[in-house]
């Protein structure tokens, strides 16, 4: 499973991860992506989505 956000293109991101000691250590922030199926153009389709643009409104579920 990809780690993209259908809408918004959010995606994982790379950084450093720095201790008390200020050693540098490289490290993964993943959003959190979510399967939804909704109806798009009259066809029911599974994307995938972050949380933010779930609860943002942007599509909607299928009841």
């Amino acid at each position: 499973m990809s780690r993209r956000c259908e809408i918004c293109g959010k995606g994982t991101i790379s950084g450093n991860k720095v201790s008390k000691s200020y050693n540098h250590t490289r490290r993964l922030w993943k959003p959190n992506i979510v399967e939804v199926k909704t109806i798009l153009g009259g066809t029911t389709m599974t994307i995938k989505m972050c949380t933010r643009c779930l609860r943002s409104g942007y599509v909607t579920k299928k009841v």
